[in-house]
């Protein structure tokens, strides 16, 4: 079986308060990759007041079959409440939501400091009722 290698960053994020973003990248920059394609995702902590990266999480499981990289990735994803990536199959997005993880997808190579400063302004103002429920359990 594969093993998910994390290279943990000292930061001063709160692990407490703080939602845990997964971004599937290829340079660490740009949300650039396919779920089931990535080799590594960057996992940010968010907060109202900011955000830093608090791992590297390398997940390759390109010596995997079938549902086995699904499930791999999907565990070694286990703490994030949201991940990121340019595209994701059916049944790998039905498998981490049933996680507990929100899959979002964009449309194009995109930034992953340009995410980060739209989630953490949405975070100050309103946001929407998703995100509240995942802040909500996390505080519970």
């Amino acid at each position: 079986m594969a093993e998910a290698k994390t290279i943990k960053v000292e930061g001063n994020v709160d692990m407490d308060h703080v939602l845990k973003i997964a971004f599937a990248t290829s340079d660490l920059e740009t949300i650039n990759a396919h779920f089931g394609g990535t080799k590594q995702f960057a996992i940010y902590g968010v907060t109202k007041e900011g955000f830093e990266l608090i791992e590297v999480l390398h997940a390759d499981a390109s010596k995997l079959k079938g549902d086995d990289k699904t499930d791999f990735k999907v565990k070694a994803l286990d703490d994030a409440n949201i991940m990121y990536c340019e595209s994701i199959g059916g049944t790998a997005a039905a498998k981490v939501i049933r996680a507990g993880i929100h899959p979002m997808k964009v449309n194009e190579p995109t930034l992953i400091n340009d995410v980060l400063g739209k989630f953490q302004a949405m975070l100050q103002g309103n946001p929407p009722p998703w995100i509240k429920k995942i802040i909500n359990e996390k505080e519970a």
